[in-house]
Parts: structure tokens; sequence; C-alpha cells
């Protein structure tokens, strides 16, 4: 089975999975522990393609967000600044910024807040110097997340935005 057909009957699998689903109303639970940030930013010299296998501070890919909330929080400041970096030292490169969230909400919410996280995380990079050209930003919504179970320390991996580059 190719993996275009395989991605497609994952996708099916999921949005049946999520139409069967019985939404409950939840209050907004206390805040999670927030991750520790990784290495500073590097300042001398450029960064080179084997910089994202190699420095600690660009194989961080995942940014989390609060419940319910779009914006960037301090502790990944060094990480956007990382990433922004990269982008200006690599005119070629490209990344895709997968915006995604928990199971709470409906669908549509929740593709629009997928929408939101992705789109505030691309503007951090923007401000940090990186070019719009170079990023894309796509919202999964609630269909792809990271755990399946139903409670907060899942709910908090599954608001999130991968970052994905693409060959330059």
């Amino acid at each position: 089975m190719n993996a275009t057909v395989r991605v497609s009957v994952v996708a099916l699998m999921c949005l049946a999975a999520a139409a069967c689903a019985k939404k409950q109303e939840v209050k907004a639970p206390p805040p999670p522990e927030a991750p520790t940030t990784t290495t500073a930013p590097t300042t001398e010299g450029a960064f080179t393609p084997a910089d994202l296998q190699s420095n600690a501070c660009l194989r961080t890919r995942v940014i989390y967000f609060d419940f319910d909330k779009s914006d960037i929080q301090s502790q990944f400041d060094n990480i956007v600044a990382c990433h922004a970096k990269y982008l200006r030292d690599r005119p070629m490169a490209r990344m895709t910024i997968e915006g995604n969230t928990d199971e709470r909400g409906t669908r549509e919410y929740n593709l629009g807040l997928g929408e939101r996280r992705g789109n505030a995380l691309a503007s951090a990079l923007e401000a940090a110097g990186a070019s719009a050209d170079q990023i894309k930003v796509v919202s999964y919504g609630e269909e792809r997340p990271v755990c399946r179970e139903h409670n907060e320390s899942c709910w908090h991996q599954n608001r999130r935005d991968n970052i994905v580059y693409t060959t330059e």
C-alpha cells in the first residue's frame, strides 16, 4: 500500500473516531508544568543543514500551548530564535508549521485554533527575522493526536505546533 493510501486510510479512521466520540463540557484545568528550555541560539557562524540533527535547540521542534490559547509562551523564545536564525542563515530552507489541538471543542473550532497557533508561531519567527516565504502553516486541529487518553497530561501533549523542515 503506498504512502498516500495509508495516510488517507488513517485520516478516515481518525475522522470516524472523532465523529463517534462523545463531546463533554470540561472546565479549564490548571496549567501543566512548563517544559524546560534548551540551548540558546548560536550567534556565531551560520547554521548548516547538519545542525538540524546535531544542535539541541534546532532538534526541539514542538511548541506547546495552554488550554484554548494561541500565544507563544516566553519559555519557547530561545527555540523560536534558533529556528528563525536557521531560516535566516539558510534562505532556501522551507518549514511547515503543523497546528494541533486537543480533542475538546468542535472540529471546526479546533481547525481554527490550530491555524491560529500555527500563525502565532509563524509571526514570532518572522519577527525574529525569518522570511514569510519560507514558512507554510497547516492546521490539523484534533486529527493528529500524539496521546489518546482523556486527561490533562495527554491533552497538553496534543496542544502543540510541530515544526517540519522540507528539503532545501
